[in-house]
């Protein structure tokens, strides 16, 4: 038979795996040094726990049933499992919790069109926490933590729900029209929601309010002109959070990357208040997102306010890569041969003592040995020969040994080199 991969799955060979994973060390090393610590889940949740804290996962989850009979689910996002495990495992530690992960996750999709069927999540979660405070916190190590991978341009769209809920409720209107602006508002429909405010039985200034609301963008004016809109409904105070938040990210000196836009809303129904995005030009799809989801933790009795969010490792390698920003993947420092293989393996165990990335070529030819450096990028091509290593020239001659005890290695003479 022809081997294939199942649709929506991928390989990820050793380059790409590589500089993902140098992305993914340079957000990781940024959450660690905020004090978030890193934390592993299973890779399969009971269904009805990930149900009771995301809501239906119907056509979203991958479902299977384990030898006890019991309905299980691989996890489509990280948010549920970590809310169970605290509720369930930390419970009895103070909080809050600052929690970080990297992990893949599986979503089914019900036509593909090109999108993913598992992926890699990077993200946090800071649970116990609540107010400017905290969620200035999430916001401020997403920016400093993408600008750790090099990634050049790059924004964050920051809104919040409450204020869709607060004119919601403002309405008077029923639950099936509610539930239509919700819809149309993630789905970021503005011909519907101008549809929805005119069609039903509103409040004048509800029905101004929502349609304009929606699509406001900017600073600190963005914030001052959906107070006016609000203000008029009754219901100017559903902002203040937001904008103490906005203020501790301008005091933290990250504002610069934040914009405030009251139409952006995440996929997920369990958020409670800032929602936010982040975005690259060009991809057309968020490269992550989060925001607080206050009622997750309820749902599995251990009430506590909370806030994350998390990054898509492949959508930020691809940011990278159209941004002409290459991860720095270590090179590898030779590729070593020799007649006898005793004394290669032997030669290779010195080598990588000194800290050397050695791939071996036992009985390989001096000029083989060169090609095959050459096609791997290596800074070396060497040879063993008795209790002595000897670089090779580019004909596959011997030159000169390399000093004993082993030099430090090339690669790490050119990150030197590279960081005077």
């Amino acid at each position: 038979m022809k081997p294939v991969t199942p649709r929506g799955f991928r390989d990820v060979l050793p380059q790409e795996a590589a500089e993902r994973k140098v992305a993914a060390d340079a957000l990781a090393a940024v959450f660690d040094a905020w004090g978030y610590g890193l934390v592993e889940t299973p890779v399969a949740e009971e269904y009805a726990v990930l149900e009771a804290g995301a809501g239906a996962l119907e056509g979203t989850a991958f479902r299977l049933f384990d030898s006890d009979g019991r309905l299980l689910a691989l996890r489509p996002e990280m948010t549920v499992p970590i809310a169970r495990m605290v509720a369930s495992r930390l419970k009895d530690e103070p909080a809050p919790h600052r929690v970080r992960y990297l992990a893949d996750v599986f979503r089914e999709q019900a036509s593909l069109r090109g999108q993913s069927r598992q992926f890699t999540q990077a993200g946090v979660e800071l649970i116990g926490a609540s107010g400017p405070a905290a969620d200035a916190e999430v916001v401020a190590l997403l920016i400093e933590a993408v600008a750790a991978t090099g990634l050049r341009e790059y924004t964050v769209a920051v809104g919040t729900v409450a204020v869709l809920s607060a004119l919601l409720d403002a309405s008077g209107a029923g639950e099936v029209w509610r539930e239509a602006v919700r819809s149309a508002a993630h789905d970021r429909n503005l011909v519907e929601i101008d549809r929805l405010a005119a069609a039903g039985d509103l409040p004048a200034e509800v029905a101004r309010a929502l349609p304009a609301v929606v699509r406001l963008r900017g600073g600190r004016d963005a914030i001052d002109a959906c107070r006016g809109y609000v203000g008029a409904c009754g219901c100017a105070g559903v902002l203040d959070e937001f904008e103490a938040t906005w203020e501790l990210l301008e005091a933290a000196g990250v504002a610069d990357r934040v914009t405030v836009d009251f139409g952006t809303m995440r996929s997920f129904d369990y958020y409670t208040g800032m929602v936010f995005e982040l975005l690259a030009p060009g991809l057309g799809l968020p490269l992550g997102g989060g925001g607080r989801y206050d009622g997750v933790l309820a749902a599995f009795g251990a009430p506590a306010p909370a806030a994350g969010f998390a990054i898509g490792i492949e959508r930020l390698h691809i940011a990278l890569a159209e941004q002409c920003v290459a991860p720095a993947v270590r090179r590898l420092d030779a590729v070593l041969c020799g007649d006898d293989p005793a004394e290669v393996f032997a030669a290779a165990a010195r080598l990588r003592a000194a800290g050397w990335r050695v791939r071996l070529a036992v009985g390989a030819s001096g000029i083989d040995t060169v090609a095959a450096a050459r096609t791997a990028g290596a800074f070396e091509a060497l040879r063993a020969a008795g209790a002595r290593i000897v670089r090779l020239d580019r004909a596959g001659e011997p030159a000169d040994p390399l000093s004993d005890p082993a030099p430090e290695p090339p690669a790490a003479r050119v990150q030197e080199g590279g960081a005077r």
